[in-house]
């Protein structure tokens, strides 16, 4: 870290420039930025592109390289299917899902048909090492030919075999191939955004960098998340209460302060200290990850008092720029991971069930409004304080919608675990009788017989949306 001699005009000039960045002051909406740090330059993910079809022409002629040729014979899915017209309308719906995301597509210059063809195109992955292949097979001959690429490449692969181009069941070595997904479907554009969307989120995590500011640390620290190799910089919280207490108060610091309880529907026991000290601890938050050039962060929070930054968390996390509580390593890049993969922000919270309704009870502090992405509307909240030590500090009561989908998620480093299940919201009780956070969340999970069995351990992240299969795509 360092010199500190400059940390007052540092917060009002780099960190407010942030802050202004992720709320502009003067809208009537929540903020709408994106899990990237400005500036900062990643490199996009190479996804090569292959289309597996012979020509028309190549058919006619006999040079099919499969059993039919000596009949001039189209295979499934016939010469109706027309390959060179759904190939470029394939193409138009990979560039429309891939648009803003961190992909770079490599098309191959002709479809694939022979053997040789596969030889020279394996070849060029093993001397280009891309970081995943999309492969797309539009004939029912051409499936041993792919075959060879799925024992080989050692990236992620995404096949995508549409029905009617093969013939009774489809191949298991496409159904089973490891690190694959297989996509067997009519046109599911969905489904392939899934798979696309995890590559993206591979790229994303794998460039970042985490800021962890905890309690235990007497200096400076680097460390390293394992699986997706993401540098971890850890700071004490001496440096944050230390920016913290020589901020002062500006005025753009009262307008945000104004913003936020003019856009709450209610305010409950709370003193206008608790509204100032929030924007500082804003104010204090963009400054460190500025400093630390960070894409996320993490704060052992608890113990802050009247510095806690809930309300700086809850917006962050609602424009994808993940801030986790209590120093919470698995929790962070669970919000990390469901910002890349989901496009939303996560709600981290403490877990607990409702066994005599089978329910899932979801509390915490810092759940951002915009529950359905940085561009979705915000959903209604209130502002009261948090919920157990003195002073109150301020703190986001959100209303989550009766009937809207949630995805459960809990990445677990070291152990290359990643738990997911979907559900619906029941409702976001009210307080009493319902205890524990400023916001909270009762959902039902489904087909779960037992509520209790799901418990992945503390912090699990909330999600607004059905997500649990671009989970497991991932995974």
């Amino acid at each position: 870290m360092g010199t500190l001699c400059d940390r007052r005009v540092f917060l009002e000039s780099s960190a407010l420039a942030v802050l202004a960045a992720a709320w502009p002051l003067g809208c009537r909406t929540l903020p709408a930025t994106s899990f990237v740090r400005p500036g900062r330059t990643r490199a996009p993910a190479v996804i090569r592109r292959a289309f597996f079809h012979p020509s028309q022409a190549t058919v006619l002629a006999g040079e099919c390289e499969d059993g039919w040729s000596k009949e001039k014979w189209s295979t499934w899915p016939g010469n109706q299917f027309n390959p060179e017209q759904q190939q470029a309308r394939f193409m138009e719906q990979v560039g429309r899902i891939a648009a803003g995301l961190d992909l770079q597509l490599a098309l191959e210059p002709a479809p694939l048909s022979t053997a040789a063809e596969v030889r020279a195109f394996l070849a060029s992955l093993a001397a280009a090492k891309p970081d995943a292949v999309l492969l797309v097979n539009f004939w029912n001959s051409c499936s041993g030919k792919v075959k060879p690429i799925l024992d080989t490449f050692p990236g992620p692969i995404i096949l995508y075999h549409p029905v009617g181009a093969n013939h009774q069941l489809p191949p298991e070595p496409f159904r089973t191939a490891a690190h694959t997904q297989y996509i067997h479907s009519l046109e599911n554009w969905d489904a392939l955004e899934r798979g696309l969307r995890a590559v993206h989120a591979w790229c994303r995590l794998s460039q970042s960098r985490l800021l962890r500011v905890s309690g235990r640390l007497r200096k400076e620290a680097d460390d390293r998340e394992a699986f997706f190799g993401m540098p971890i910089h850890g700071v004490p919280v001496a440096h944050f209460n230390q920016l913290f207490d020589e901020s002062t108060v500006t005025p753009e610091m009262e307008r945000l302060a104004r913003q936020v309880r003019r856009q709450a529907r209610w305010v409950s026991d709370l003193q206008e200290q608790a509204f100032l000290d929030g924007v500082r601890a804003h104010a204090t938050v963009a400054a460190l990850l500025e400093r630390h050039d960070a894409d996320a962060i993490t704060i052992e929070c608890l113990f802050l008092k009247h510095r806690k930054p809930c309300l700086r968390f809850a917006l962050n996390n609602g424009a994808l720029v993940p801030c986790g509580c209590e120093n919470d390593l698995n929790a962070t890049l669970s919000l990390m991971l469901g910002a890349g993969l989901f496009g939303r922000g996560g709600f981290q919270h403490n877990p607990d069930f409702d066994t005599e309704r089978n329910l899932y009870y979801a509390s915490h502090c810092t759940c951002a409004p915009r529950l359905r992405g940085p561009t979705g509307p915000a959903v209604p909240y209130g502002l009261r304080p948090f919920f157990h030590p003195l002073p109150k500090s301020l703190a986001l009561d959100v209303q989550w919608p009766a009937g809207e989908s949630v995805t459960l998620l809990k990445y677990q480093t070291g152990r290359k675990l990643l738990c997911a299940w979907s559900g619906t919201v029941v409702d976001s009780p009210a307080c009493p009788p319902a205890g524990g956070r400023a916001t909270r969340v009762l959902a039902r999970i489904h087909d779960v017989a037992d509520i209790c069995s799901i418990y992945p351990g503390p912090h699990p992240i909330l999600y607004c949306g059905d997500f649990a299969r671009h989970a497991k795509v991932f995974a």
